[in-house]
């Protein structure tokens, strides 16, 4: 089996329990407008290039063997002197991913933590990402997702991972598809299972300013999670106003279509007095 990676990262620290290594999966079905990795949404590889140190000399055009359309093929990473390039998106068989996050497997277990699979969204892979699991023979694994993916996959993958980070953007579905391009219907039809799995799980909340930073959307979702014995925090993370700095990177412009400028709002109280806890991030 074999899968599209654009990144792996090392001692990480805020993607479930201890120190882990977090795989990035390319692919995502949702496009929200405060995407800080779009170069995981496409599920093919892409080129990236940082264009603001060029020097333009012309030596990525010299190499490109495509000059009337980019194919993403690499050619030109290599060509550039100041190593502005590279192609998002890396193929990987799975007992060779599992190969490669297995080497750390002695300092992962013992800090408490293991390997997680994030985006993109990890659930657009999902054989994938379950035969990796089954090659890291019994490494802690956990899962990064936003949920939107069909309650078979879902249940699939959730099943087999030890710990589920997950996504509730916002309630209204409205708002859901205005901002993410997707209706939330599925992702809440999976929230409903993830509350019975008996997997331990974390939600998090990206804290929008005047886009679901109200009191509306946290007693909604606060609602929707109290009484969970499994739920073990809510997490809200605030909007990096550096979340723009790829899409130039990948020739596409961003436009969050919300004032960046303005403070997000938060209220955890209104969840720990539903009995969760809650914290920004």
């Amino acid at each position: 089996m074999k899968g599209l990676v654009f990144d792996i990262k090392e001692m990480a620290i805020f993607d479930g329990p201890g120190i882990r290594t977090t795989v990035f999966l390319k692919g995502c079905p949702l496009e929200c407008s405060w995407c800080h990795n779009p170069e995981g949404i496409s599920p093919n590889p892409i080129l990236m290039v940082s264009s603001l140190s060029c020097i333009h000399c012309g030596a990525c055009e010299r190499a490109c063997p495509h000059p009337s359309q980019c194919i993403s093929c690499g050619t030109c990473v290599s060509g550039c002197p100041l190593n502005l390039r590279k192609i998002a998106g890396t193929y990987y068989q799975g007992d060779e991913l599992a190969t490669i996050l297995l080497k750390d497997r002695a300092i992962l277990e013992s800090n408490g933590g293991g390997v997680t699979f994030s985006g993109g969204e990890p659930l657009m892979q999902p054989s994938f990402v379950l035969e990796v699991i089954h090659n890291l023979k019994g490494l802690h694994c956990a899962i990064e997702t936003s949920g939107y993916a069909p309650l078979d996959i879902f249940k699939s993958v959730i099943d087999a991972v030890d710990y589920v980070i997950m996504d509730i953007k916002m309630i209204d579905p409205q708002l859901h598809r205005k901002y993410c391009k997707q209706d939330n219907a599925l992702i809440l039809q999976n929230l409903e299972y993830l509350k019975i799995s008996g997997k331990p799980f974390v939600i998090r909340i990206p804290v929008i300013p005047n886009v679901n930073d109200n009191h509306e959307n946290y007693i909604k979702t606060a609602l929707l999670l109290k009484d969970t014995p499994t739920l073990e925090k809510v997490e809200l993370l605030p909007y990096q106003k550096t979340a723009g700095a790829k899409y130039k990177m990948i020739h596409t412009s961003y436009n969050p279509g919300f004032d960046e400028t303005i403070a997000p709002f938060f209220d955890t109280g209104l969840f720990k007095k539903m009995g969760i806890r809650c914290e920004v991030l």
